[in-house]
């Protein structure tokens, strides 16, 4: 019996259907998918009287490959089986080579739980191929900037919780890819509702997390869609003066990913909004952005803006020509954009 998937979701409803496997390897740049998983199977695999005899935690860094088998070779005490969870195991010595033995013959009454974060086996490995063959093999992949408004709205909407666009905007430029920050920061915010319908709105990030509802990337796409040049270069006042929490690359992987959906847009046949936001992988809501934005950007321009920010991207890094202060190069790059 084996799976390999990138589904964390598609994995936490096996284990609450009862579905074991002997060997969950869990790996990837992602950490909060790896955590969410073990900490399901730990509560649901044993009853808590259980857990007390054939429950184990242990760590890469303080084991060897070979004491990790003899731990897994054990028989369980009370329980149908045994659960060991080993975190850090990306630490231990020599496991890629030495932990192929166990996984070849895995013990059946042993649900090892192996946390191999911040990076991935090689695929071209004998381990990788054997775990195909014998476990749950799950990656999770680091999520990009551009795609967190959208997990945070399908994270909220699964517990029956809105968000307005611009909150989760504001959330994932404020908060980053770190989804167990920002996921702690949202269990903060929760708190908050009291009345149903549950709604984050723009101002109880403010508030809350310190983010401002007026000056953020969300708004900066608002005013660049409409060539409003003087609230642009009010944002981007605002950014240079809390360079912090508004760093400049955040913003341009916005306006890149903004005009690359725009001139993908200008090339849809059908140009409903269902079929946009189908297309173009974005909730209805936000189909207007790129329907005012193509009033004002032909496919032409749009790709001359594409041009521009992988320009001055080059230029932030400090190639192509000497860096200027993220500040002014933000304000000459929003310049060119509206021209």
């Amino acid at each position: 019996m084996a799976k390999k998937t990138e589904n964390a979701q598609e994995v936490i409803r096996e284990i609450e259907a009862g579905k074991r496997y002997p060997i969950y390897f869990l790996m990837g740049e992602e950490p909060y998918y790896i955590d969410e998983i073990s900490n399901r199977l730990l509560k649901l695999v044993l009853t808590e009287s259980q857990q007390d005899f054939d429950q184990r935690i242990l760590y890469g860094k303080d084991l060897s490959v070979a004491q990790l088998i003899n731990e897994a070779r054990r028989y369980p005490m009370l329980a149908p089986y045994q659960v060991i969870l080993v975190r850090e195991a990306q630490m231990i010595r020599n496991f890629e080579e030495e932990f192929l033995l166990y996984v070849q013959q895995p013990m059946p009454s042993t649900i090892l739980i192996i946390n191999y974060k911040y990076k991935s086996l090689d695929k071209r490995r004998k381990l990788y191929s054997a775990l195909e063959q014998s476990a749950l093999l799950f990656e999770s992949k680091k999520m990009y900037d551009n795609q967190i408004p959208a997990w945070i709205t399908r994270f909220l909407s699964e517990q029956e919780i809105q968000i307005e666009a611009k909150a989760a905007q504001m959330l994932a430029d404020f908060l980053g890819t770190d989804l167990g920050r920002i996921v702690g920061e949202l269990e903060k915010l929760k708190l908050l509702l009291k009345i149903k319908p549950y709604k984050i709105t723009a101002a109880m990030v403010e508030l809350n997390i310190g983010v401002s509802k007026e000056y953020n990337n969300f708004e900066l796409i608002d005013a660049i869609k409409q060539k409003d040049q003087f609230k642009a270069q009010q944002i981007a006042q605002y950014f240079a003066r809390n360079p912090k929490n508004n760093a400049m690359v955040v913003t341009l992987i916005v306006l890149f990913d903004y005009f690359s959906k725009l001139l993908m847009y200008h090339y849809l046949p059908d140009k409903s909004s269902s079929n946009v936001a189908s297309q173009l992988g974005i909730p209805p809501f936000l189909v207007k952005n790129y329907q005012q934005g193509a009033q004002h950007y032909n496919a032409n321009k749009v790709v001359r803006n594409i041009s521009l920010i992988r320009h001055y991207d080059a230029r932030l890094k400090g190639f192509e020509q000497a860096a200027l202060p993220e500040s002014e190069l933000l304000r000459e790059l929003l310049c060119l954009l509206m021209a």
